[in-house]
């Protein structure tokens, strides 16, 4: 390590918003040097779900705020929640949550639903990168489900110094929230000529992923991933990777 900074190096790629700003609050509050590197910018796509569902589904704070802001009504739909972190945005906005799954993932809300959707209209509202494993799971517990985009992700321009930091070794820690993410580090580390050398200089830090789906987008580009939490919330993944990278690390 070239940098006299004993911190912990940590790179995070949420979207520059209030998350990111949380995010960096919090690596500062355990001790580490975070690395802002936004892998992801919201476009809203102007559209809002049917309320005409038996179930809707969100999937994301993001999502959350664009249908509040829309002035979105559930009418008569169970209101479901892929996390706590998505139910809190829906409570905060005014919204009744009916459903949480115990497992903050795709997989763990089609478990949560599976024999309550047979028959049923199901409405999926998120971004257009969202994991096939929702989808495929509501069609296999039977349910008829629609699908509206609520905003696309794109990778912001500038984005990469986390790819660069990690080709010179200088990154300690990476936290990837998303496949797009490990997708979107890789395409900035390539436009800087620097792809390989930056997969190796993960491999010689801790990668922390949230999810499974995650996890092996890294892994087939050869990235090793070293933390999973338990459940998909970045607060878990940050205080985990940093654990690990820093044994000595105390809350």
């Amino acid at each position: 390590m070239t940098d006299p900074d004993p911190r912990l190096r940590v790179a995070v790629f949420r979207p520059d918003d209030d998350r990111l700003e949380d995010a960096v609050e919090l690596l500062d509050s355990l001790g580490a040097t975070p690395v802002a590197d936004p892998m992801l910018e919201v476009r809203p796509a102007d559209a809002s779900p049917r309320d005409d569902a038996d179930f809707v589904v969100f999937t994301s704070k993001t999502g959350v705020e664009l249908v509040a802001d829309s002035g979105w009504t559930p009418g008569e739909s169970t209101v479901c929640a892929i996390g706590e972190s998505t139910a809190a945005a829906l409570r905060a906005a005014g919204y009744t949550v009916d459903i949480v799954p115990e497992t903050y993932t795709s997989a763990g809300l089609v478990a949560a639903l599976d024999g309550r959707v047979d028959g049923q209209l199901v409405e999926v509202a998120r971004s257009d990168h969202g994991s096939t494993v929702l989808i495929e799971g509501l069609f296999d517990a039977g349910a008829y489900v629609h699908e509206t985009v609520l905003y696309r992700l794109v990778r912001p321009e500038g984005a990469g110094e986390s790819a660069a930091l990690a080709a010179a070794g200088d990154l300690d820690v990476a936290l990837f929230t998303s496949s797009l993410t490990v997708e979107h580090f890789l395409e900035a580390a390539a436009e800087r000529g620097v792809r390989e050398a930056a997969v190796a200089g993960l491999n010689e830090a801790v990668v922390g992923t949230i999810g499974a789906p995650t996890r092996e987008t890294a892994a087939s580009h050869g990235i090793d991933v070293d933390v999973v939490p338990e459940n998909a919330d970045f607060e878990e993944l940050a205080c985990a990777a940093v654990e690990q990278a820093s044994p000595t690390f105390h809350d």
